[in-house]
């Protein structure tokens, strides 16, 4: 069955990749989404809704604290009156006059064995991993994933809760990970904060938790498991993940109890025996009462692309959605307020789409 989308908004926006296949978007319970999109050396912010009505100047500016420094996921507060920023030794935070207003120090991402750092806050060692960072809701913790050095030549990773105010630490949690990369998604009960690590070919880990300002309460859901953690909605009591290698899409309760399962289903030939369609990582609520996810990646050939819909309760897979203009072969990012965003990397185009009206 075809569902058929209508064109919401459009803008051309260079870089914009990373809000559909990336952690660039980020969204707060009160419905508002803005793009944390790198420029130069320079985080600049936009409200997602100005962006879309024409409004071309971010809403907010800070300065790279270590502009060599191209990893890590950073965050704005709720007010935009400060970013802070996962760096490969630090988390820092900025105003947007440039000052920094507390940094909290950890281990290297990257340390080389016979490597010691010359002090030099701006030098960057090799490699690619990298920690997480993210606002909460009501702008008063900090929650970040990072190292520690337990002792001299010792490697832990840690997720810690932060004072907003002063970068002091409140609570941490020792990790059971050696991450490529990680990020935080926030529940829009305000009070659970989410973690995913990727450690590449090793899988994925998923933690929630909670900070109830004076105790941090933990939920390890990995056992058996090798899920990314994708989207949660405020109408819908659990969150949405994927297998590590997109072999089926679950629904679950916070405790980890899963609700619903879909495998992807192929819109090939069923003749086909080469066929191996598999989710692609971009997929959520659109709504609380519909999930689109895609897959595109097990697609050859991009006419081939798909968009799927199904029921956010059972994960009924109930239609692949059809373009006006024909397939598009980009991932999606919905937005949980009915509509979801795709990017054209071809012309640096931003869509953002809805389901057309029944006739």
């Amino acid at each position: 069955m075809s569902i058929t989308a209508q064109l919401r908004d459009s803008v051309r926006l260079p870089g914009g990749g990373a809000l559909v296949n990336g952690f660039a978007l980020e969204s707060r319970r009160d419905g508002s989404c803005r793009a944390l999109l790198r420029n130069g050396h320079e985080l600049e912010v936009h409200d997602l809704r100005e962006l879309f009505a024409g409004e071309r100047a971010p809403t907010s500016v800070f300065p790279l604290p270590w502009p060599r420094w191209d990893h890590g996921v950073h965050s704005v507060s709720p007010d935009g009156t400060f970013a802070v920023f996962s760096g490969q030794r630090a988390v820092r935070a900025m105003g947007r006059g440039g000052e920094t207003l507390w940094e909290y120090r950890h281990g290297c991402w990257g340390p080389e064995l016979g490597h010691p750092h010359t002090g030099d806050e701006q030098e960057v060692c090799r490699g690619l991993e990298h920690g997480s960072c993210r606002v909460s809701d009501d702008g008063r913790l900090v929650w970040a994933h990072v190292v520690a050095e337990p002792e001299p030549g010792g490697w832990e990773e840690r997720w810690v809760v932060l004072d907003a105010r002063d970068g002091r630490e409140l609570a941490s949690l020792p990790l059971d990970s050696a991450a490529a990369g990680s990020n935080h998604l926030s529940h829009p009960d305000g009070v659970h904060m989410g973690l995913s690590i990727g450690m590449g070919q090793d899988g994925i880990l998923l933690y929630w938790a909670r900070w109830d300002g004076e105790k941090l309460t933990s939920w390890d859901l990995n056992e058996g498991l090798d899920r990314i953690l994708m989207d949660v909605h405020a109408g819908h009591p659990g969150f949405l993940t994927v297998e590590h290698y997109g072999a089926d899409l679950r629904l679950h309760a916070l405790d980890g109890t899963v609700t619903a399962e879909q495998e992807p289903e192929s819109a090939a030939d069923e003749d086909d025996e080469d066929d191996e369609t598999y989710w692609d990582y971009g997929c959520g609520f659109v709504d609380a009462a519909t999930v689109i996810a895609s897959t595109v990646d097990s697609d050859e050939e991009p006419e081939q692309a798909r968009h799927w819909l199904l029921d956010a309760r059972t994960l009924r897979i109930r239609g692949v959605v059809a373009y006006p203009q024909g397939p598009v072969d980009s991932y999606v990012r919905p937005l949980g307020d009915g509509t979801w965003l795709t990017y054209d990397e071809d012309s640096s185009t931003l869509s953002r789409w809805t389901l057309a009206p029944c006739v």
